[in-house]
């Protein structure tokens, strides 16, 4: 899911970081697991950059949360990683914000189709 104000550039981005995040498992090809300020932990990223649904910060913030709540592996993309360099500084800049405070700007998601379903049931398709 996807913040609907994001440039075209930032949803490509975006899109590409949160799918590495859900679909690579190789080894050197994804950095370091992210954690929010309060140690919610996240699934790592590709290091390089792929695309899906668009939702306002109130549903990402809501997903995100019952993501969470039921275990279901989840990673994420804040708006200060737009100016960030390195994936070290990626960690750095989510680990610095409490997890009510995360300026989400993308969400992945994955587990169960129907849990998944449930989720991103207030998002529309991306256009």
């Amino acid at each position: 899911m996807l913040s609907p104000d994001l440039l075209p550039w930032q949803e490509l981005n975006v899109t590409s970081f949160l799918m590495s995040g859900i679909a690579t498992n190789g080894a050197g090809l994804v950095g370091e697991p992210y954690r929010d300020g309060d140690g919610n932990e996240y699934l790592p990223m590709l290091r390089q950059p792929v695309l899906v649904f668009t939702a306002g910060a109130v549903a990402l913030v809501a997903a995100r949360t019952k993501a969470l709540e039921r275990g279901m592996a989840l990673a994420i993309y804040t708006r200060d990683l737009f100016s960030t360099s390195d994936d070290e500084a990626n960690r750095a800049a989510v680990a610095a914000v409490a997890s009510a405070d995360l300026d989400l700007v993308g969400i992945a998601v994955r587990g169960p189709r129907n849990a998944v379903d449930r989720l991103t049931k207030a998002a529309s398709k991306h256009r």
